[in-house]
């Protein structure tokens, strides 16, 4: 990826199929406007858990995502950039509200890339100058539906450092977490990204229990809702043949109130 001839083949290559893909589940999944309001990916990402690739918006088991993922950035301009990497669950319900969150998995920023270096291990990062918000599993709770996890690559204006320990103060809670003000907050720009879902199976309870996270005995159900309609009426000649005298026409209908009863 030295030359420009190489780094533009691999984006025409990338234009192709992997380009509607992801541009594609974007529409899909409502990452736009769910995550940010505009969005139009100019850099490749591709998401590894544990040597496996990750299609983008793919269901994975709760235990494949306890250890941290490797990303490979492909960049086509030249040039070594910084860039922020930022996970977002966009699906967290919130049952006071009847509404959903988000909530912050894993937040870095300062990271450099190039075109010849797209190798981007999270669980490498340096703890003291990159890392702001640690590694949390992907989960989702008995009875929820499932769980966007949206992988966004940002590019640092100008190759600006951003300063770790604001990060760490302002999202270390990591409930809450806007995206779109993370990116006005900080001079950035969203270039790639990639996605994957996450739902309740059978070792969601014991990732939950090894991370510290509350809540796995709870299960959500959906409120069953009424409708305000009363009874249909019979219409036509259902209506005018159901009297006792009809009796004899009864059985060329089944939809006649109280035919059951009478057989």
């Amino acid at each position: 990826m030295t030359k420009p001839i190489y780094r533009h083949l691999a984006e025409k290559k990338w234009r192709g199929m992997p380009y509607r893909l992801i541009n594609q589940r974007i529409e899909t999944l409502k990452i736009v406007p769910d995550a940010l309001p505009k969005f139009d990916p100019v850099a490749d990402v591709q998401l590894y858990f544990r040597r496996k690739k990750v299609e983008p918006g793919e269901i994975l088991d709760s235990r494949v995502t306890e250890v941290p993922p490797r990303l490979k950035v492909q960049v086509f301009n030249a040039g070594e950039r910084l860039v922020s990497v930022a996970v977002v669950d966009l699906d967290v319900p919130n049952a006071e509200t009847d509404s959903f969150e988000r909530r912050c998995h894993f937040l870095a920023a300062n990271i450099p890339i190039a075109p010849n270096t797209p190798s981007l291990p999270l669980s490498k990062l340096n703890k003291e100058t990159q890392l702001a918000v640690p590694w949390l599993p992907a989960f989702s709770q008995m009875g929820a539906p499932y769980h966007r996890l949206a992988v966004f690559v940002l590019e640092q204006k100008d190759g600006a450092t951003l300063d770790i320990g604001k990060l760490r103060e302002l999202y270390s809670g990591r409930d809450g977490f806007s995206l779109k003000s993370f990116r006005d907050k900080f001079p950035l720009t969203a270039v790639g990204l990639n996605i994957f879902r996450t739902v309740w199976d059978e070792g969601t309870a014991g990732v939950m229990e090894r991370a510290g996270v509350p809540g796995a005995d709870i299960q959500f159900k959906h409120k069953r809702v009424y409708s305000l309609k009363g009874p249909k009426k019979a219409r036509g000649w259902e209506a005018k043949r159901s009297k006792p005298k009809y009796k004899s026409l009864w059985k060329y209908s089944t939809r006649i109130h109280g035919l059951n009863k009478r057989r």
